[in-house]
């Protein structure tokens, strides 16, 4: 697979490396909306990430999944969702891959757990957070 970055020298990482690099939030004036820009690590595997948008109580008013995006730089524009306006907020973000099975390595095989419905455990290489005030 050939990465294109703009620095010759940054090279991908494998998943447990990836970090963010920047994480900013800038509200709309409309109270409504805010930019969102996230930029990554170069990597080898294509991550997954979710961010959240938290008010001052503690509720959660945006939610957005990012899966496997493809690009170190993604903007993004989430609409809040709230009853009553509030002046600041907190958006988290959380960078992840899905854990892959471990080997047993005594019997040579692949251990997984088999349920009904299928399940996915996650390994969080990295976080961050950015708060943010809508002006009247």
């Amino acid at each position: 697979m050939e990465m294109y970055t703009q620095n010759p020298s940054d090279l991908p990482v494998p998943p447990k490396d990836v970090r963010i690099r920047q994480f900013q939030v800038k509200p709309w004036r409309d109270g409504h909306r805010v930019s969102v820009f996230l930029e990554l690590t170069p990597f080898q595997q294509d991550p997954s990430g979710e961010i959240s948008v938290i008010d001052t109580h503690g509720n959660e008013v945006a939610n957005l999944t990012i899966i496997e995006t493809v690009d170190t730089i993604n903007e993004f524009t989430i609409h809040l969702s709230h009853s009553e306006f509030q002046e600041k907020y907190t958006a988290l973000v959380n960078i992840f891959y899905p854990e892959t099975p471990q080997e047993d390595k005594a019997n040579n095989q692949v251990a997984i757990d088999y349920l009904p419905l299928p399940t996915t455990r996650f390994m969080v290489v990295d976080r961050a957070q950015s708060t943010f005030v809508f002006e009247k």
